[in-house]
Formats: structure tokens, sequence, C-alpha cells
């Protein structure tokens, strides 16, 4: 593989970020620093922005008596700094209010416009569009999708709309969709999600309008042969994939696309699986080599909402836990691809079991047992065993955490089996040690034991780079220097847990 491409979808900036937010982005970030491990940093491209068109946008600014462009560019910040806290390593920040992105959303539509489907129809055309329209949601829904009359996502009744728009010829493109989900040449991961959209072409998907009256919407970009008409938040926001890279023409977008992964959450599989295939296969463009979605968030057995008052800032999780462990602590919790509770309660003794007890303390008595029986001199030859590797290509991050932490537990017991404490001594309580063992021999078992041990704390802090890079690093220097010392603080310092 020569090039890794990673995307998170583009967050909505009707509020401010949280954890759910953070999850992805997290994924994402771990895989790129990975990838940069195996082909190089200039290889990888990892890219995350923000959603920043549509009514819902254009509403949530009224309510705070600004403007919709001074009101996204609010909202974008709080991102952007979100991520920064969490040491989030992305290539880019997309917006879909940046110019470049807009000027090639709008080629984006003329091209489309002089498209034809593989039964040789026009992918546009215009229609009359009668429906229940959710402003929280950004789509026309089904009466059938609907709790006592009201969307269930946002508990409102939705507005009935009948207004002139333009259709994106979806229906002719399924069979093609189809066919490459089957073959793999798409993968959708995991299964269930493939089975779900493989059931919702069997079904039958209707044409997508791709665009709103401007009465309906005036927060958006226009369709530039109908200035009567904006151009419909989702073929906007998923163009970034393409517009980021500066398709047609840009270097990065003939290193870097297709993409390899794109991330996502469920509530927007639909539109990912169905209208973004079908819109690269009308500009001729390949598909996307996978697109791996998430499930729905729990906080401590409970639907997050702000209500309930427990929507999380990823920000308060940094000032708490710092951002390597934060990311550690919710990666660790449950595999990637379920339906998913996180428990924020459970963070701290995880903290403490996992990172102070566990991987801290492995660092401690390791290095302090080279340093007082071998005057800090160990010759160990390092290789990669790459532990969690194969884990990680797959997206098991909670596995590959797991894996490492098998090694963790191991060599904490094997130190407590083997008492190198012991070995260090000729003599216990002034007798010849058990099996009259002269001190060459004890100290060739120690050095042995100490060996292994120092080898697989460099793998452990190898495998652990890509959710912890600081933290691997610090451990690599201590291992691999010249003289090994204890360090003079704790890695990980214990938590007070009230």
């Amino acid at each position: 593989m020569e090039k890794f491409y990673i995307t998170t979808p583009i967050y909505y900036v009707n509020d401010k970020p949280h954890i759910g937010h953070a999850y992805t982005t997290i994924i994402a970030d771990v895989l790129a620093h990975f990838w940069r491990t195996q082909i190089g940093e200039d290889n990888v491209f990892f890219l995350t922005g923000t959603d920043e068109h549509g009514a819902k946008i254009a509403e949530a600014a009224e309510k705070n008596n600004i403007s919709p462009q001074k009101f996204t560019d609010n909202i974008s910040t709080l991102f952007k700094e979100a991520w920064h806290n969490l040491e989030i390593s992305n290539d880019y920040f997309v917006r879909t209010t940046d110019e470049n992105h807009k000027k090639i959303v709008v080629d984006i539509l003329k091209t489309l416009k002089q498209a034809k489907t593989p039964q040789g129809n026009d992918v546009l055309y215009e229609g009359e569009y009668e429906g229940l329209y959710c402003i929280g949601c950004e789509k026309f829904i089904t009466a059938s999708e609907l709790v006592d009359d009201k969307c269930p996502d946002h508990n409102k009744v939705p507005e009935k709309l009948s207004e002139k728009n333009w259709f994106f010829k979806l229906s002719d493109f399924l069979p093609s969709i189809k066919e490459k989900i089957e073959s793999g040449e798409l993968i959708i991961y995991p299964e269930g999600r493939k089975k779900e959209v493989l059931g919702l072409i069997k079904q039958g998907v209707p044409d997508i309008s791709i665009s709103r009256s401007n009465k309906s919407v005036s927060w958006g970009i226009d369709i530039p042969w109908d200035k009567d008409q904006k151009t419909y938040v989702w073929v906007d926001a998923l163009s970034n994939y393409i517009t980021a890279l500066e398709y047609p023409a840009g270097e990065n977008f003939k290193k870097f696309w297709p993409a390899d992964v794109h991330l996502m959450g469920l509530e927007i599989l639909k539109f990912h699986t169905l209208l973004w295939p079908a819109m690269l296969m009308a500009l001729g463009v390949e598909l996307p080599k996978s697109m791996y979605i998430h499930g729905f968030f729990t906080i401590d057995g409970k639907k997050m909402s702000k209500t309930l008052g427990n929507v999380i800032d990823p920000n308060e999780l940094v000032n708490q836990y710092g951002a390597e462990v934060s990311k550690y602590l919710i990666l660790s919790q449950f595999a990637f691809g379920a339906e998913s509770d996180i428990k924020i309660e459970d963070f701290p003794i995880k903290y403490n079991a996992d990172l102070v007890n566990g991987l801290g303390n492995l660092v401690n008595r390791v290095t302090n047992m080279v340093e007082q029986y071998m005057d800090g001199k160990i010759d160990v030859d390092f290789k990669d065993m790459n532990l969690g590797h194969e884990e990680l290509k797959q997206l098991h991050f909670r596995e590959a955490l797991l894996t490492i932490w098998q090694v963790i537990a191991k060599d904490n017991s094997l130190i407590d089996q083997e008492k190198p404490w012991v070995l260090a001594k000729d003599k216990v309580n002034g007798e010849a040690r058990e099996g009259g063992l002269g001190h060459e021999a004890n100290k060739e078992k120690l050095t042995k034991i100490l060996q292994e041990l120092t080898l697989d704390l460099y793998n452990i802090a190898l495998s652990l780079k890509p959710f912890m890079p600081k933290k691997s690093k610090e451990i690599l220097d201590i291992i691999t220097a010249k003289q090994i010392k204890k360090p003079s603080e704790p890695l990980f310092p214990r938590l007070q847990i009230k």
C-alpha cells in the first residue's frame, strides 16, 4: 500500500462538539498514526471538518441574533479547538463555507447536469416534490418513520412541503451500487450494516431531491443554472471528501483518491452508501474502498441528551485525564461498530487499573531492576513484533488494546513469579540459594528475564504509538537509552477515587 486516505464525516455546526463526534475523530486519528508508521508520514491524508449550510443553521443563527456565517465561524472554531486539545493529527480541516469548497461544488453540479445514468437518462431532472420535511434531520421523511406524528429523532412535527426541485435519478444507479457492494469492491462494515444497505436497495429507494427552494432554504450554495434553488445540504456535504483534495486536477486528489476508509455514525449511513456512490459514478470517479459505520451511543446506559445533562464535552475529559488517556479510556471500552454505552463513571477505576497498576507499574518495575541489577545496561535485540497490527488493519481498536494489555499482564505476572530481586542475591538469609546455584547462574537467569521484559516493553511502546504517541515515545526513550533509568515521575499519576 502506497497511500492511505481516511475521513471522518464533517460535523454539523448546529451545536458544539460532544463525545460522539470525538469518538469518530479519535478512531480516524489512531488509524492515521498507525498507517504513518507503516507507509510514511507523507503517504497518509487524514480529513475532518464541519458541515455549515442548511435551514437548521440559519434557524440557529437567527435564534442567536447573528448572521449564519458568523454562527458557523463560531461553532467551527469550537470543533477545531476540541480537536487541538485532543491532539488530533488531521492533515486538513474542511469547511463547507470555504470559498474553494463552494467553487468545486458548483463545478460538480455543472458536471452532474450534463451527465447520464447507466440507463442513458439525465442524472438531474426537474420535478415536483411534496412530502414531510424535518428541519432537524435536513431531509424528507415518510409517514411510516414518524412516532406520534413526530420525527423520532427530534420530537417535532415535520413540515409539509410542496415545491419544484431538481432531482438526482438515484434509482438508475442502485443496481450498480448493489453489485459493487456484493462483490466487495465497496466494503461496508460491519456486516450488519452491509445487509441493511442491501435491504434498502431491495425495497427500492426513490430519487433524491438535490435542491431546495430559496424560500425554504436561504443559507446554502446556489444551483448554478437556477438561482431560485439552493443545493441540498447533503450534496454539498458529501462533496467535501473530494473538494478537500482539490478535485479534479489537484495533486492530492491524484495521489490520495479513492478514500481507503470513510468513517461515520449509523444515522448517516443511507446518504453515504447510496447517494455518495451514485454521485461519484455520475462524475466518473472511482468509489471509496470502504465505509465503516459505528452504532449509536448511550452515556452510562442513557441516551445522550441536553435535557438529561449527560452530553459529554471532550474538553472536560482532556482537562481531567489529558488527551492520550482520554482516547485510551474511550476506545478500550467497547468494540467498534456495535451499539455502545460509554461508562464515564468507570473511567477513574479503569485509569488506575490499566494505566497506573498495569502499564505504569510495569515500566517502573522493569527500569528500576535494570538500573539496580544491571547498572542500567542490558543487551537486547530490539525487534518489532507487530503487536495489535492485524487488529488495527481490521479497525478492531479495542481488540488491539486488549492484545497489548495481555502482554502487560503477562509481564507483571512473570515478575511476581520469578522474583528477580531474589535472583539478584547470591544468598538468601545468609544461606546459599536453593539448589546451590552459583552467582553466575543466577545472573544469567536474571539477565534473560530482564531482556525479555525490556523487549516486551519496547514492543508495548511501539504498539501504543497510534493510541498514545507521546507516552510511547517517553517509554521508548527510556528503554533505548545507553543507560536505562527508572522515570523520576510516574508515567501515570494515581487518581484518588472518591
